[in-house]
């Protein structure tokens, strides 16, 4: 891509960048009106601006770049409602050659710092807000997977901040909680895993109730950090403070005891555990920042939450239980972690799960709660792969690896009156606030101009689905603002504790289709769209019963291209698109052959997984989900991009192919023969041997920047593991056509149609009158 940095320094990508100017044909286009927004996204040119924002008195929007000025009147004309407001005194220096940094027109995004409730006496000691992290360890497994994850524990507390404050609760057939700030002797208390409990009686049983019913505004006298110094400080203690005691109970701390009969699974009550970290967490000052991680080697069997009997005989549920509605454990478990996510979004925590497992352990039932907490989630074989074990560390890195998690988000989204927005995709919680730019039609998270992130780190992304109000009256160009403007407030804690908020703004061009559709086409972003369209099919494979959606795709698509293609009418051979459209159909043919909508070869869990990824990242990882890239190296030339595509594979070439979540180098037959042969070590080979690391190397790159950290599979021509490639290609050559394939190329063992077949059936059918 010539353009290394799509989202610019706003962080926004939109579907359509000219947007047509009715409801009407806004839905002839296809594609919704849409836009990709990651709200923290750091970039060097955005200027932090030590005071609070000036918000219109009318539509609460902040004083932008397209805001009109009267430097004499001293006024200041609100662009989304047009109302005139007044600059407040602080402001009254500004002229046309002093303006505050949020008017340049270069500014079209800003940070604000915020002073959190300040002590009045001393402006400068205002109350740091230290983050909270409760490890939640499942103790059922074998000794050897409980010392990796004991071991991986270790390392994250001496990574953590000094004055982060860390809790600890264990899990197996009960939930036990461990009161860290007892060092004479280990303290635990236990709970029941049978039974599901409140917050209410986690409170009253740890002894907690008063904290609970503290008063949450400013810091009460006695309140260090936010906290009562006697009582949530038994169990949650700056990391400085725990260290060598946690260290100790981990070492102490050994594989669930109760026995487990044969052919059983054990009894694991991941729920309860879950329920009581969050608990406990209820008693912290709300506007804490906390996280609950939790560490799961299997699935819940015990308790709220169970996903399977303990009956070895009765397998784990697959796509196909779900379809038919034979997995007896399922509804009850999602309504119980979406009553889990309510309580932590009203207490503003998160929830993180690393499942590490052969098996599934429950992420189907838990992606509600992560994801509307904003959670991480990691998925791994075992807490020794370095899928797990690289990903966990990267959570505590400081520096250039650091995550950037963050705490407490809030976002308001601003639009022009003709705009509506229907909803969010992604990781964020609809606060239900009503407002005049809210849309009938729910999209996600939606009813609302404001949602909830309780977690968000630097690669947050969310797609937010518009709509245009169905009255035409903003059809009269002469009447109409030939611009519209959306805003987008988020307001967070960062990782020391200050509170701050980031406003972009943006506008872009209406078009009059009736008149021309050049400027809409030129507006077109690919990609972008792309990857709403493969956000909207997983929300809907997920909400609607009985969706089909290699149908509704291909629907959509042909639609698409009847509309924008150029054609005469029941001529196939006469179709072509505009260039601005020309990668659209392949990525949705890669869509179609997905993890996505080809969820029968994976696990729920593996489906969910995947699902939060998509609609967390930005686009262009998001891209790199739904259609993989490729590139070949080779002696003969520097490495290139190769077409997804069976016939890319040459017995003297190398392959690295990127689907984001695992990372393939696969060595032609030729290359992988000479390999064998350690011909890379020969003095007169050096050529060979930076061929063979020049991939490698590569794949590190990708892998040192990527969370959660990718699977690297590297396989031969032939081999078994070739799998991780083909399964991603284009089948232009399968067993039907052998024929015609290149030396050294090879086939796909498959009756799936491949691109150019696809192709033609489109473009038929777009033709039809």
């Amino acid at each position: 891509m010539a353009n290394s940095d799509p989202e610019g320094v706003d962080g926004v990508r939109m579907t359509w960048n000219v947007w047509p100017r009715t409801k009407l044909e806004a839905s002839k286009c296809v594609i919704p009106l849409a836009a990709s927004i990651a709200p923290i996204r750091p970039h060097s040119d955005i200027p932090t601006l030590p005071y609070a924002p000036l918000r219109c008195r009318t539509c609460s929007a902040v004083l932008n770049a397209y805001s009109r000025v009267d430097f004499l009147a001293k006024i200041w004309i609100c662009p989304f409602c047009y109302q005139r407001n007044q600059f407040p005194p602080h402001y009254a220096m500004i002229s046309e050659t002093n303006l505050p940094c949020e008017l340049y027109p270069q500014y079209t995004t800003v940070q604000y710092t915020l002073q959190m409730n300040p002590d009045p006496n001393n402006p400068s000691n205002a109350p740091q807000l230290q983050p909270v992290f409760v490890f939640v360890l499942d103790t059922c497994m074998i000794e050897e997977e409980l010392v990796f994850a004991k071991s991986a524990l270790k390392q994250a507390i001496g990574l953590l901040p000094e004055q982060a404050l860390v809790g600890f609760v264990s899990f197996g057939t009960q939930a036990l909680v461990h009161e860290l700030g007892f060092t004479e002797m280990s303290k635990v208390y236990v709970f029941k895993g049978s039974k599901e409990i409140s917050k209410e009686q986690v409170l009253e049983q740890l002894g907690l109730r008063a904290a609970g019913r503290r008063p949450t505004a400013g810091y009460p006298k006695g309140l260090q950090n936010g906290f009562t110094n006697t009582v949530v400080n038994r169990f949650l203690l700056p990391a400085s403070d725990c260290e060598f005691t946690l260290n100790s109970l981990l070492d102490e701390l050994q594989t669930d005891q109760w026995p487990v009969q044969a052919g059983h699974r054990a009894s694991r009550c991941t729920g309860v555990a879950l329920s009581v970290a969050a608990g406990f967490l209820g008693a912290c000052l709300p506007g804490t920042g906390a996280r609950i991680i939790a560490l799961v080697g299997g699935p819940c069997t015990e308790g709220p939450g169970t996903i399977v009997s303990k009956d070895l005989s009765e397998p784990l549920r697959s796509h196909k239980d779900l379809f038919k509605d034979a997995a007896p454990y399922f509804k009850k478990a999602v309504k119980f972690y979406d009553s889990l996510a309510k309580q932590l979004v009203d207490q503003g925590h998160v929830l993180d799960l690393f499942a590490s497992a052969l098996d599934q352990v429950g992420v189907a039932e838990m992606k509600v709660a992560i994801e509307r907490t904003g959670g991480l989630v990691v998925l791994a074989e075992s807490f020794g792969h370095s899928v797990f074990k690289d990903s966990f560390k990267r959570v505590f890195e400081d520096g250039e690896q650091s995550l950037g998690l963050c705490f407490n988000g809030m976002l308001e989204i601003g639009c022009s009156k003709e705009i509506k927005v229907q909803g969010i995709i992604g990781p964020c919680t609809s606060l239900e606030k009503k407002g005049p730019n809210v849309s009938d039609t729910v999209i996600g998270e939606g009813n609302t101009t404001t949602w909830k992130m309780c977690g968000l780190d630097k690669s947050t992304c969310l797609t937010v689905i518009f709509d245009l109000s169905s009255t035409d009256q903003s059809n009269v160009p002469e009447t109409v603002n030939p611009q519209f403007y959306l805003q987008f407030l988020t307001s967070y804690q960062d990782p020391e504790g200050k509170t701050l908020i980031r406003v972009t703004t943006v506008t872009r061009q209406w078009a009059d289709i009736s008149v021309s559709t050049e400027e809409l086409i030129h507006g077109f972003d690919q990609e972008t769209a792309a990857v709403v369209m493969a956000r909207i099919t997983s929300l809907k494979m997920e909400t609607e019963e009985g969706f089909d959606a290699t149908r509704w795709l291909d629907r959509n698509l042909i639609r698409f291209c009847s509309k924008f293609g150029n054609y005469r009418e029941n001529d196939p051979s006469s179709f072509s698109l505009n260039p601005c459209f020309s990668l659209f159909p392949q990525f949705i043919f890669n869509l179609r052959r997905s993890q996505f909508v080809q969820v029968f070869n994976n696990s729920p869990d593996e489906t969910a997984y995947f699902r939060v990824f998509l609609n967390k990242e930005n686009i262009t990882n998001a891209a790199v989900m739904a259609q993989p890239s490729l590139i070949s190296y080779s002696f003969n030339s520097p490495p290139q991009p190769a077409l997804l595509d069976v016939a890319s594979i040459s017995a003297d070439h190398i392959l690295l192919l990127d689907s984001y979540f695992s990372i393939v180098v696969f060595h032609g037959m030729t290359i992988a023969q000479w390999r064998n042969m350690g011909y890379q070590n020969q003095p007169e080979h050096q050529a060979f041997a930076l061929l063979l690391e020049a991939p490698q190397v590569d794949a590190q790159i990708i892998i040192r920047d990527r969370f959660p950290v990718p699977r690297l599979v590297v396989c031969d021509q032939h081999g078994s593991q070739a799998r991780f490639l083909l399964v991603k290609l284009n089948p232009s050559a399968t067993y039907n056509n052998a024929t015609d394939i290149a030396q050294g190329s090879d086939i796909i063992f498959t009756d799936d149609v491949s691109l150019q077949v696809f192709c033609e059936h489109l473009q038929r059918l777009a033709v039809q009158s």
